[in-house]
């Protein structure tokens, strides 16, 4: 089942949660188009295919813009440079492509841009801030058997090849009060790969990305999400979701096997940025700065992170 592209009108609750903040930090913005999954070994950046209202394909030069939006309150400095950031942690497979695109010059590929992801696990926790409490109930974050790396995993970097490509191999996000499920996104240039990070350089677009709730809803019946119990935020009620499929973070999914959810997703989508302009990260949507939804996170973050920028 491919993820709904259906523009969505914002509700008055996301209205007034969204107010006037979704304007791009830094004059910052991002375009969004839908690359569709031709296949492994494609990567042109052509491949993109209309898929949204108001979306169109990225031969043509005409892109979707939107603004960049909070990172939220889980953000780490240091992410590793890798294709693979699951660590071991259990959960239904995701391939995720993102193509990079220059709003400047007729959507032409970002060659070289690093593209940073960080989500949480199936049970809602965070890499780096494991004692905040995901609401609803559930396990404890280490009781998931995993050997992951409590300050790294689900976290990477990776560096787009010529046609502005990037590849990671996860699982799907779980969730957390009070969000729906969702990857955040950051695309940096002018940087370089060192001592198995990514450094210097700027960041040009923040974002967030998101699941279809068909899809998301079928896939948190299945182990080891069904352990996580409580309300799920969906779609329409979200804080940071803008309700405009494609041109607001929302990938298309493609299961890998039609009649069984849990043998995985290929999740696409086309980002497009001013290599030029510089984004804070504080963006629109959430409140700003203030903390996704507007409320901080439960727990203690390490020392010397922000616990709501």
């Amino acid at each position: 089942m491919t993820a709904k592209h259906v523009d969505k009108t914002v509700s008055r609750r996301r209205a007034l949660a969204i107010g006037g903040g979704a304007v791009a930090g830094a004059g910052a913005v991002a375009v969004v188009g839908v690359n569709a999954f031709a296949s492994e070994e494609s990567d042109t950046a052509a491949t993109a295919t209309t898929a949204a209202s108001g979306s169109t394909t990225a031969s043509t030069g005409q892109c979707v813009l939107m603004s960049s939006v909070t990172e939220g309150p889980y953000y780490l400095d240091g992410a590793l440079v890798r294709k693979d950031i699951t660590e071991g942690k259990d959960g239904v497979p995701l391939s995720l492509r993102i193509t990079v695109q220059d709003t400047t010059e007729s959507c032409g590929p970002v060659a070289g841009a690093a593209v940073e992801i960080w989500h949480c696990d199936a049970w809602g926790y965070y890499s780096g801030y494991t004692t905040a409490n995901p609401g609803g109930s559930a396990p404890a974050e280490d009781e998931d058997g995993s050997t992951a790396n409590d300050a790294t995993y689900l976290r990477g970097y990776q560096v787009a090849n010529a046609n502005g490509v990037v590849k990671f191999t996860t699982i799907v996000p779980g969730w957390y009060t009070p969000r729906t499920c969702h990857i955040h996104v950051k695309v940096h240039t002018g940087g370089q790969k060192a001592d198995g990070t990514y450094e210097g350089g700027k960041v040009n677009f923040t974002g967030q990305l998101f699941f279809d709730d068909d899809v998301a809803e079928q896939i948190f019946t299945l182990e080891p999400y069904a352990k996580h119990s409580g309300s799920y935020t969906k779609l329409d009620d979200d804080m940071v979701y803008e309700g405009n499929g494609a041109a607001g973070g929302l990938l298309t999914l493609t299961p890998v096997h039609k009649k069984d959810p849990s043998k995985g997703y290929k999740g696409t989508i086309v980002l497009g940025i001013d290599p030029d302009a510089e984004n804070t990260g504080a963006g629109g949507g959430a409140g700003g700065g203030g903390g996704e939804g507007g409320e901080p996170p439960t727990g203690t973050p390490p020392t010397g992170e922000p616990s709501s920028s």
